[in-house]
Order: C-alpha cells, then structure tokens, then sequence
C-alpha cells in the first residue's frame, strides 16, 4: 500500500512541475505615476503565486503532458495587464461515440491562451466575452473540433487589484481569506450529474446533445487582498473532497508567498481527491448530493483531478 501512495505522489509532483512560481518574473512589483503636484505616488501591482497538480482518471489511457490531465485541460498564464488561470473538463461519454473528450476542453483553453496573447488590450473585465471569443474559434476551425466540455476562468486584473470570473458547469472555484471563504462559485447543473457545457456536437447528435450557450455561464467580480489564496478546480476535486476539508488545507497558505508551499498543499489536495475518489466505503460530496436526488449511493468519484492553486501577493 505504501508503494501506490508513493507513486501518487510522485505522479502528483510531476504534475506540479507544470507551475508558475509566480505569474510575473519580478517579486515586488510596483507602478509609479507622477501626480501633478510632482509627488511621486506608489502603486503595488498585484501577483500570482500559483502551482498545479492533478491525476488522470486512469494512468493506462489518460494522457498527462502541459495543459492536460485526462479529460481535462488547465491554463496559467500571465500578460502584461493580467494573470489568467483556467480549467476545462471534457465530458467523458463523448468517448462511447468514437470522440475524444479531452480534444474539445484542450482545444478550447488553447484558443483563451491564444486570444489573450494577440488581443491588445484584451476586455478581461468581460470574461464570458473571452469565453464566447474562444468558443466561436472551435465553431469555425479548419479542423473539425467535437465534443463538449465545462469551463471556469479567473482573471486577476493587476490595474483594479479585481478578480473577473465566469463559470459554465461544475468545475469551480473558492476563495479563502484568514481561513473564511470570502468567494466561490456555485455549480450549474441541468439535473444531477449533468453540468452545464458547451458543445460542438458530431453529425447527428445536433438534436439530442446537451449545449449551452456561453452567455448562460455565471460572472462575478471582487477585490483581492494580499494573503488571499484561490483554489480553481474541477469537479474531481469537488465531488471528492468536502469544502471544510479543502478551506482547512487553503487556510495554511494565508500570507504564504514561497512557491514550494503552494506546491506542496496542490500536490496534497491532489493526493486526498484521488485516494478519496477510489474509496468504495466513503460518503462524498458526491454521494451525499445523488441520496439528495433519491439515489442510494456511496464511495467517491472516480474522476480526472485537476488543481489550480495561487495565492494573492500584493
């Protein structure tokens, strides 16, 4: 038994090799502007010091390189004006129909990273434009792109000290801050298990498949403080792990600005969502929301992993 966990963990740091120590090179960054009486007046832009961790679902079929884990796809990215962090999860039962669940998540953030890279300004006050922006480019690529997928994004705009966040579906986010959540998002789900998303349908399924419009996702918008750190994840993190065992976690981090640390407790959380989604005897989140539906269950969620976390250096 020691040998599994062992290797989980050792696959999780792996997975965290794909992190941003910081979302800018520069760790005391700050914005000076002449006022008109000559007094120089300092502004501290704020930062990102993030990490990532995550496990496929099954480590025979699911693939694991920079942007994916499994089915689900990740994106840490910093511009000039910004810091953009966002995750994507492939919905799996594409597979019964010869479609790769993890094209259509991995291509959509690959297009989110490639708007925000060329659009100058990007609007990142108005992420559910960045997502449609995204959306529309699957819709008209030269390659035929199917599927369906859930998405969440944040944007940290460092001229407001705002973080802009739009969510479709079940993967999400928490904001803790002196170990309280001040922000999360809520989950929006057509009937149990069955998430919002977006989608590009094969030839013939126009009619049966589920789509929602990027329109129909859930925006908020907040100001950060320093030491606030930021959990964004999908739904194998959420279905696994219960919201007092994951603010427990995010509460050691309050303040923390050593990337190792947040390395750390990502790869930690990682770890426990993976163990606790093969657990048959456990009552997760999961289990306990489908008896809310009159399903008798029990045991975790075997699902792919994904964990996004960052804390708020002012």
């Amino acid at each position: 038994m020691h040998s599994v966990y062992g290797r989980l963990l050792s696959r999780s740091i792996v997975n965290g090799l794909y992190n941003c120590s910081s979302s800018s090179s520069s760790s005391g960054r700050t914005a000076v502007a002449n006022a008109t009486n000559e007094n120089v007046s300092t502004k501290s832009i704020p930062k990102l010091v993030s990490a990532v961790a995550g496990f496929p679902k099954s480590f025979k079929s699911g693939k694991v390189r920079k942007g994916q884990i499994g089915d689900d796809a990740w994106l840490v990215k910093n511009v000039d004006s910004a810091d953009v962090l966002a995750v994507a999860d492939g919905v799996g039962g594409w597979r019964d129909y010869g479609v790769d669940p993890s094209d259509f998540s991995l291509s959509l953030l690959r297009s989110i990273e490639r708007i925000t890279s060329i659009s100058n300004p990007c609007n990142f006050r108005n992420p559910v434009d960045l997502l449609s922006a995204a959306f529309r480019e699957l819709l008209h690529s030269k390659r035929p792109i199917t599927g369906s997928s859930t998405a969440c994004i944040l944007i940290l705009e460092h001229e407001s000290n705002n973080l802009f966040t739009v969510n479709i579906g079940d993967s999400g986010f928490l904001v803790v801050r002196k170990g309280q959540v001040v922000h999360k998002s809520e989950e929006q789900q057509h009937y149990f298990n069955t998430p919002f998303q977006l989608a590009l349908p094969p030839p013939g399924h126009h009619g049966s498949a589920l789509s929602d419009s990027p329109q129909s996702a859930s925006q908020s918008q907040f100001a950060v403080q320093d030491g606030d750190v930021i959990l964004l994840a999908t739904d194998g993190v959420f279905d696994n792990v219960p919201q007092p065992v994951l603010v427990a976690e995010l509460s050691k981090l309050g303040g923390v600005k050593d990337q190792l640390c947040v390395q750390q407790t990502a790869n930690s959380i990682a770890l426990m969502a993976r163990n606790l989604s093969f657990d048959g005897r456990y009552m997760s989140p999961f289990a306990q929301r489908a008896r809310d539906y009159g399903i008798r269950a029990v045991g975790g969620k075997p699902d792919d992993i994904t964990v996004l976390l960052a804390t708020v250096a002012i």
